[in-house]
């Protein structure tokens, strides 16, 4: 008899640990629509852009996040804020379409002026690019006022120093270039045809022309050497206003 009984407990006892780890394993699984709820929270309460990590960090534990900003940008897709991904981030825009309804509500912007877009341009399709490298590409003097102004912004910043006599200072864009204009990564910067299909060039165009491919990688080129610890002003900057056009 004690056999049989002692079979007939480990067949009871069984069914029972199963049922135990079976009970538990849900719970290791969040709820998609809370996760969701949360991370539309943050994002509504965000003063900047949120990266898929710094969602992750605060939404419990095992939550999809590539999944949650997939629904949510669907979600929104057809109203009048829509989550768009800038600079590698997340964020919350009001709707292209409907600019022109808070167009009265926006605080006009100074705007930039011919040399400082020029040499914007030039320093987002060219980077890294020093001073004297933008002078040759527009062809006039850059003042110092114009580079101030853009560093001002936040939409530029100093690289490096070339390695190259003088060691003049190289510049690049910054994320901020990015969540202003829009942009997810400097390569969505417009090429060739779609600068001439806005009418941005106009003409004929030289066969060997071309639109350079940009990059704004953190990480320094061959002929770059980095900035002293100490800060440091570009050595090169000593021009007037006057100079430019």
């Amino acid at each position: 008899m004690l056999p049989d009984m002692q079979d007939e407990e480990e067949t009871i006892d069984t069914p029972e640990a199963d049922e135990s780890e079976v009970s538990q394993e849900p719970d290791h699984v969040p709820d998609h629509g809370e996760a969701m709820r949360i991370a539309e929270a943050l994002l509504f309460a965000a003063a900047a852009p949120l990266s898929a990590e710094d969602l992750a960090g605060r939404l419990p534990e095992g939550a999809d996040v590539d999944r949650i900003l997939q629904d949510l940008s669907e979600l929104y897709a057809l109203r009048g804020v829509n989550l768009v991904r800038v600079a590698g981030k997340w964020t919350f825009r009001t709707a292209s379409d409907l600019s022109f309804v808070l167009a009265r509500d926006v605080v006009e912007q100074r705007r930039l002026s011919r040399a400082a877009m020029e040499t914007l341009a030039i320093i987002a399709y060219h980077q890294p690019v020093t001073r004297a490298e933008i002078e040759e590409i527009r062809g006039v003097a850059t003042s110092k006022g114009t580079v101030d102004t853009l560093l001002e912004t936040g939409w530029i910043r100093l690289r490096g120093r070339r390695k190259a006599p003088g060691r003049p200072v190289t510049y690049g864009t910054t994320s901020g270039f990015l969540e202003h204009f829009g942009l997810d990564a400097i390569e969505d910067l417009p090429g060739l045809e779609e600068l001439k299909g806005a009418g941005f060039i106009e003409g004929r165009v030289p066969s060997d022309f071309s639109v350079p491919v940009p990059s704004d990688a953190d990480a320094l080129r061959e002929d770059e050497d980095p900035l002293e610890d100490e800060p440091q002003q570009p050595l090169d900057m000593h021009r007037s206003e006057a100079g430019e056009e």
